[in-house]
């Protein structure tokens, strides 16, 4: 799952960010409002966390314009105890949620998991195909009801396939999602990381992730043919 902070308290910035991580959340953090508004209304996420005062655009700014252009992310706000007027605007705005300073990182991650549930339905945190199952919010899956140890990276990676069965994702496109923009791997980092899932899942072939020759991978529906 993917999360954007906007953050410009370093201190809190970092251990919300390595709490998150720690969780499986890949985190996109921007410490100003201007850029956090970029990549609010620019890219996709599975939940957005907004400090209300930040340098440039406040979080109620990003907030309204995020729901002006049909953005229906969740979106928690993070405030002051005594930024009453604010949390009641947010919430006016279209905020899902807020927490008040200071809080712990787990009941940030408690509430997120909640705000998931609540907004996408149960079933839509279960994803499956054939004998492939990932439980999004417990980060549990199982092959013909075989857990699978898996990393977080891993994780996100089978994720980010099984949204869309039978799409092709290029090397690119799945750097950025499961590695993030900013990040800088080796060459051969996809490829490396779809074959140790492959090693570890040992699905059929006939829901195998398969290499599309000179573009990247998919995951194979079962109604397709090799």
């Amino acid at each position: 799952m993917k999360a954007l902070l906007v953050e410009d308290e370093q201190r809190i910035a970092s251990f919300v960010c390595a709490g998150l991580r720690e969780h499986g959340f890949l985190v996109d953090h921007c410490e100003d409002g201007n850029l956090g508004y970029d990549y609010a209304l620019s890219r996709d996420y599975d939940v957005v966390l907004l400090d209300v005062m930040v340098p440039g655009r406040d979080g109620l700014s990003i907030l309204k314009a995020m729901r002006r252009e049909g953005r229906n992310v969740p979106v928690i706000l993070l405030t002051a105890r005594n930024e009453l007027d604010d949390r009641l605007t947010g919430l006016n705005l279209g905020a899902d949620d807020y927490l008040a300073k200071p809080f712990y990182v787990e009941e940030l991650v408690a509430r997120i998991h909640a705000l998931l549930r609540r907004v996408s339905g149960e079933r839509q945190n279960v994803l499956t195909l054939g004998p492939l199952r990932l439980d999004r919010l417990s980060r549990v899956a199982e092959v013909d009801g075989r857990a699978v140890d898996l990393t977080a990276r891993e994780i996100n990676l089978l994720e980010y396939l099984l949204r869309s069965p039978g799409r092709v994702y290029t090397r690119t496109q799945i750097l950025e999602h499961v590695w993030g923009y900013d990040f800088k791997p080796q060459t051969n980092m996809v490829d490396v990381c779809i074959q140790r899932l492959r090693k570890k899942l040992e699905l059929p072939d006939h829901v195998a992730i398969e290499a599309v020759r000179g573009v990247g991978y998919r995951l194979r529906k079962p109604d397709e043919p090799a």
